[in-house]
């Protein structure tokens, strides 16, 4: 089966079980928020990858729904959130959980899902619960932490590069991590094998939001969907920006704190910091850097029993996720 056809064929399935599993009961004031949250799309590549996992490792696939759903809702649950915190109007193109009803519903909705999150683990047995259910905590409360670091660092000036790589990957990575390693926990696979395909999961997911940085700067507005240089405007502190400032000369340095510091965006701004990036080679550097910790990722797959075949899917929809334009 073709690598696309059969990311889509999981994804049909989980959506299917979605649909009979996340219903508007009452009160409807409190799950038509969730059910709408749930059903806005996305690509659902977190519960794709404990389906995949689950799969390649042997396991049933039947039996992964479960803990595939318990990521996408907390998923969800963390974007409803988010977007109160980021006060953001729009999330996949349609009104945010808060614009559409108010900020309460947007916390009470959210509050819902994490223990709906939660409640989905109950099916398993209780080996298999134990694994999950510490795997699971240690992630949510990771994902916390991110979300912690990311707000300070928008009132810091001294954020170093481990620092950011450290905030991204807790509040990314890890849960793209877990979601892999929860598809290898269901499949009974021993410790050394689940532990390699959690390292997968987290070098791919660094890589990943690393990419973005790179398309936000770089990309194409036409084939990213998003406007380009918005992490310039709103002065996020991404690689881009802390890297510059690492190895920048003093003028250019000043001129980036300067562009960064002020709260006039003119319209040079984007242009002008972006010139400077492509200057200073930092373009070069953050290639360099996606593709280190891509190659990572693939490392670790080397370590696994699995068949090459097996290896080859993963490592395919590891290239099919670098090579996104999304």
């Amino acid at each position: 089966m073709h690598k696309m056809d059969l990311i889509d064929t999981y994804k049909e399935g989980f959506i299917t079980y979605l649909n009979e599993k996340i219903k508007v009961t009452e009160p409807v004031n409190l799950y038509e928020p969730i059910h709408y949250i749930l059903q806005l799309g996305g690509k659902r590549l977190r519960p794709v990858l404990t389906l995949m996992t689950c799969e390649l490792f042997n396991g049933t696939v039947n039996e992964a729904y479960d803990a595939a759903m318990a990521i996408e809702v907390f998923h969800n649950f963390t974007l409803i959130h988010d977007d109160i915190m980021d006060s953001a109007p729009i999330r996949r193109g349609k009104a945010t959980v808060h614009k559409k009803w108010d900020v309460n519903t947007g916390i009470l909705s959210g509050d819902t899902m994490m223990i709906m999150a939660y409640q989905c683990f109950e099916s398993y047995e209780p080996i298999t619960f134990k694994k999950l259910m510490l795997l699971f905590n240690k992630t949510s409360l990771e994902v916390c932490e991110g979300q912690q670091l990311d707000m300070d660092f928008e009132t810091r000036n001294d954020v170093s590069i481990p620092e950011y790589l450290k905030m991204i990957t807790y509040k990314t990575s890890v849960l793209v991590a877990a979601a892999m390693k929860m598809g290898a926990i269901i499949a009974n696979v021993d410790k050394n094998e689940a532990d390699a395909i959690y390292d997968f999961g987290l070098n791919l997911g660094i890589a990943f939001q690393l990419q973005d940085d790179y398309l936000d700067t770089f990309g194409d507005a036409a084939v990213f969907g998003k406007q380009i240089g918005g992490d310039i405007l709103e002065n996020k502190k991404t690689f881009l920006y802390l890297k510059a400032l690492d190895i920048c000369k003093d003028d250019d340095k000043q001129k980036l704190l300067d562009f960064y510091t002020s709260n006039q965006n003119s319209k040079n701004k984007v242009e002008e910091v972006t010139q400077l990036f492509t200057r200073n080679e930092l373009k070069g550097i953050i290639i360099h850097e996606i593709e280190s910790y891509t190659n990572k990722a693939f490392e670790v797959l080397e370590s696994l029993s699995i068949s090459k075949e097996k290896k080859e899917v993963f490592k395919n929809f590891g290239l099919s996720l670098m090579k996104r334009t999304i």
